[in-house]
């Protein structure tokens, strides 16, 4: 089968590697129906993570069951699903605690890698959700946000506390910030900030509910919501980033007794503790635990109340996903989907 390989930073073919077999008894095998490019897999790409060796790429995904293992008691095949990034039995007391991220038994999917025309799913009735109803094309790619950056961005804005009365503010206009827009609307925001310099991202951050854009960062950025809001800063902040700059502004734009929800992939983060002391805020994030969410999600989708896959704005055959990580890399694109 085809998979998309990074070889080293820049780096990213598409090659032919073996399709992948069962290997537990809680296992699926599903055939990918679409893919897409993660904000954090151009860590590597940019070289901030290392590459030790050629490595499978992609942990987002939506497809066809074609084999289940002999413990699978709730998945079927022929059955379109949608999966976490991270696999989990869905049953340990973290997962009954809703932190399936934080399974004891978690395999993330990226070490599996789902830009690729097949993926194995470890622990199938716990991590794949079912999907019925008629499955039309924007519903289509909105099912695979779901797999991701939609339910990243929803536990950003639920760790962050956004609700009604709420003034919440977004540092960060990728899929991620976007959808936390999203979910910060859903959730009853009386005012969302949304903080981006690039017109098709703030166009699209108003659609999804923003009511203000903020174009400056670091103080400035700072100082321009202490000025919206009274002095005080937002009630609810989420950070979509994962750069020192970007959590230090998502700090300092919070009030004392807010929220912070932080979902950004940390790279050389480090928190300064009297700071943190002094601001009196909630820090609260982390590997978002998607399939928390899914079910609500997937019908919000399946009903058309929300429409969270216009963040791909670009679509791309596997064979062309070099073009694809160019094209985020160079920010010409938010989110690219990738299809067989």
């Amino acid at each position: 089968m085809r998979a998309v390989i990074m070889h080293g930073p820049g780096d990213v073919r598409v090659e032919d590697v073996p399709t992948p077999e069962l290997v537990e008894p809680t296992d699926a095998i599903i055939r990918v129906d679409a893919a897409c490019i993660c904000g954090s897999d151009l860590w590597p790409y940019r070289g901030i993570s290392p590459v030790k060796r050629p490595s499978r790429m992609g942990h987002e995904y939506i497809g066809v069951v074609e084999q289940v293992g002999s413990a699978v008691r709730d998945i079927r095949v022929g059955d379109f699903v949608v999966g976490s990034f991270m696999a989990s039995d869905n049953t340990c007391e973290i997962c009954r605690a809703g932190y399936q991220s934080r399974c004891i038994h978690v395999v993330g999917m990226g070490s599996i890698g789902t830009q690729a025309e097949y993926a194995r799913i470890p622990w199938a009735d716990g991590t794949l959700v079912k999907v019925t109803g008629d499955i039309t094309p924007e519903r289509r790619r909105s099912l695979l946000a779901a797999s991701d950056v939609l339910g990243t961005g929803w536990f950003a804005a639920v760790a962050a506390e956004a609700g009604p009365g709420k003034t919440v503010a977004v540092v960060g206009d990728g899929a991620v910030g976007l959808l936390g827009v999203l979910a910060a609307s859903q959730l009853g925001a009386e005012r969302i900030i949304a903080m981006s310099r690039h017109a098709d991202r703030q166009a699209l951050a108003r659609r999804f509910g923003a009511t203000d854009i903020v174009e400056a960062r670091g103080d400035a950025g700072v100082a321009a919501i202490k000025e919206m809001t009274g002095g005080y800063g937002a009630h609810s902040t989420i950070e979509a980033v994962g750069t020192q700059e970007a959590m230090q502004q998502a700090i300092r734009s919070t009030r004392a007794g807010g929220h912070v929800g932080f979902v950004g992939v940390s790279h050389g983060v480090s928190l300064d503790g009297q700071e943190l002391f002094l601001s009196g805020v909630h820090l609260h994030g982390g590997p978002a635990p998607v399939r928390r969410f899914l079910p609500d999600l997937i019908d919000r989708i399946m009903t058309d109340e929300i429409d969270p896959g216009v963040v791909f704005d670009q679509t791309l055959s596997i064979d062309d996903a070099a073009d694809g990580y160019r094209a985020m890399d160079e920010r010409r694109a938010i989110k690219v989907m990738l299809e067989f």
